[in-house]
């Protein structure tokens, strides 16, 4: 693969935003043909005389230090794959980082020219320019590529593929300044972009050869795109974070005054961006030709959408809500690979939740609802006040309730009729009104494990909300932790069949959480290590996206940390309950954007990536970032720059079965 880079200067003496995010690079082919049985085999050429596959693990390596202060700059691996075989023999392959491209430089878009890859775009698809700097100017690009899907179409044809057509779909979630280092977080219109690669049939390797920028001014643009999943049917399934809060009461999602510089941004006007087109879910379709299309369903509750998870019955999705008070949220369409149309619902806990004890659901209905119905609602200018009563201060009015979202305390009363509007543009304020068990702080990416019937979800932190005693935590939710653990941990959910929602109703699915507990715990450090690290380096901290591989049972988590110095992808085997480190990112920088796939033409991939490289915290930097900060900018482009890429071997070509 050819990649050129464009110079790219400025200083840049940040700080990490408060409101992290993700990012979209492939990772890993693993090799082999994976079968309906679950073995693996050899990816061409099989004559049977070969062992046959039993398991997959990861070594887990060390964690950089300044010992090596080069492996902290950049993205490291010092791991391997272990494949073992039916004949008791293993064998071992060293893993490697091999990039596409960096964001900021030049891509070919298929037509014979270039793009710059992570570019922003307005509502009429012109570069979005940055002139923060006299003389200096030039289109604004994503230093945070996030989210990311890996596919096949059947009858792909794109000019230059030699091989196999692969996909990617690559989301950017924001860009973290501009070259005067003003904060650009939320002010600019998300990019989504369809990747063409060419797969090596014999390695596996995969080489991009086209950049397709998808045309989102239909859906009026995307508001800060994180975590993202391919759907069974194919799709990518997006998402649009910290919803923008049409009250503009601090109530979680993003203050007006964030939308009014995306909307300028956008439409080239303040006050054109309404907050109800943001905060729900888009879906991209991927051409055969390599381009992409995009549409927003409004059916999903209007949330802080990280990260959706839908299940084998290709109806029933559970959704991530990354927020403080945020809550498991669940979605059951009416029709299979369809979601533009069904029933909301929320948790409630009905016994408590901490770190020792497993909490039971049941399920709040919120409404059923067709996207075209609400989006009618917000086209026709349905404004907040006519959906409801949202009081910061106490009325004194028995006919409003008491709730708590963002550690603040609201009184809410729906009006008249307007039950529907509120269930699915105001969900926040609607689902914990109704007594759904908005106690999360940052429940963010969620998977299933189909063979178990598990799903897991990441929580970023247990702190506030979470933990008795303190600011946002109602008691009566049932999420109550004797401490806190900043830190976090990961959740698990039994899934089943049968469950009764509050209307008495059964509902339609086999895939329903009955109840929850945590597997994995962080452990924070009372002082800081020798580098800095606030939490114990060899435990997850802060734990971001997950995505699990069927065929490896492993179930993959990305960091985004306030609390390492480097953030880690983990590999989780549940079976064994081994956690095995497996690559470390850029200092300062997230490992997001995870994506699982069993096989691909006879290869495994599992994306991940990273963003924002060289964010510097303090305390947690203090020690590392004199050492490190020189590296990281040379490395990626003053830090205005992350790559997209993928983890592979050190050899030609990893194979699951000898």
């Amino acid at each position: 693969m050819t990649e050129v880079r464009s110079p790219i200067t400025g200083a840049t003496l940040s700080r990490r935003t408060l409101i992290r995010a993700m990012a979209g690079a492939p990772l890993l082919p693993l090799a082999s043909s994976l079968t309906a049985a679950g073995l693996l085999t050899a990816c061409g050429g099989d004559d049977g005389d070969d062992p046959a596959y039993v398991s997959a693990t990861f070594s887990s390596m060390a964690a950089p230090t300044l010992a090596n202060p080069a492996n902290m700059a950049t993205t490291y691996t010092a791991s391997s794959l272990v494949v073992a075989y039916d004949d008791k023999s293993t064998r071992s392959f060293t893993l490697a980082y091999q990039p596409f491209f960096m964001t900021g430089t030049t891509v070919p878009d298929g037509k014979g020219g270039t793009l710059v890859a992570g570019g922003y775009y307005d509502i009429h698809n012109q570069p979005i320019v940055d002139r923060s700097v006299a003389g200096a100017e030039r289109q604004f690009f994503s230093d945070c590529p996030d989210g990311s899907s890996l596919l096949t179409v059947d009858g792909a044809s794109v000019a230059g593929v030699t091989g196999n057509t692969v996909f990617a779909v690559v989301q950017f979630e924001y860009t973290t300044r501009n070259q005067a280092l003003a904060s650009m977080y939320g002010q600019l219109p998300s990019p989504i972009a369809v990747l063409t690669l060419d797969q090596d049939k014999s390695t596996g390797k995969l080489k991009l050869v086209k950049y397709h920028n998808v045309d989102t001014s239909g859906v009026k643009g995307l508001w800060i795109t994180c975590g993202a999943s391919l759907s069974p049917w194919g799709t990518h399934l997006s998402s649009e974070e910290y919803e923008p809060d049409a009250f503009d009461q601090g109530a979680l999602g993003q203050s007006l005054a964030v939308l009014k510089g995306f909307s300028q941004n956008l439409f080239g006007d303040a006050s054109t961006a309404n907050p109800y087109d943001y905060g729900h879910m888009p879906e991209v379709t991927v051409n055969k030709d390599g381009t992409g299309t995009i549409k927003k369903h409004y059916c999903l509750g209007r949330i802080s959408h990280e990260l959706i998870q839908v299940m084998p019955d290709q109806r029933t999705a559970l959704m991530g809500d990354d927020a403080t008070n945020g809550g498991l949220f669940m979605f059951v369409a009416d029709k299979a690979k369809d979601l533009s149309s069904g029933t909301l619902y929320v948790a409630k806990y009905t016994s408590v939740l901490n770190a020792t004890s497993t909490g039971t659901i049941s399920w709040i209905k919120l409404g059923s609802a067709t996207s075209a119905e609400i989006k009618a609602l917000v086209d026709g200018g349905i404004k907040a006040t006519d959906i409801m009563d949202s009081r910061t201060a106490d009325p004194g009015d028995a006919s409003y309730t008491k709730i708590v979202l963002n550690k603040k305390s609201l009184w809410v009363k729906v009006k008249p009729g307007m039950e529907k509007a509120a269930a699915f543009l105001e969900t926040h304020r609607y689902a914990a009104l109704m007594g759904g068990s908005l106690s999360f702080t940052k429940m963010e990416g969620t998977t299933v494990d189909i063979k178990d019937k598990k799903a897991y979800s990441a929580i970023s932190a247990i702190k506030d909300s979470m933990v008795t005693g303190k600011s946002g935590n109602v008691p009566a939710l049932n999420v109550n932790f004797a401490s806190a653990i900043n830190a976090g941990g990961v959740l698990e959910h039994t899934l089943g069949a049968g469950q009764k929602d509050s209307a008495g109703g059964t509902i339609d699915s086999e895939w329903v959480p009955a109840s929850s507990k945590f597997i994995l715990l962080g452990e924070d450090l009372a002082t800081a290590d020798s580098l800095g690290n606030l939490a114990n380096a060899d435990k997850i901290a802060n734990p971001d996206n997950l995505k699990f591989s069927e065929e490896m049972r492993t179930l993959f988590i990305g960091e985004d940390s306030g609390m390492h110095v480097n953030n880690f992808l983990w590999a989780y085997n549940v079976d064994t309950g081994t956690l095995s480190r497996v690559l470390s990112t850029p200092s300062g920088a997230e490992s997001t954007g995870l994506h699982a796939v069993d096989t691909i033409h006879g290869f495994t991939y599992i994306m991940s990536n990273f963003q924002h490289a060289g964010d510097w915290e303090s305390p947690l930097h203090d020690v590392v970032k004199p050492t490190l900060d020189p590296l990281i900018r040379a490395n990626y482009e003053d830090r205005f720059g992350a790559s997209v890429g993928y983890l592979t071997a050190t050899s030609a070509q990893i194979k699951l079965s000898k």
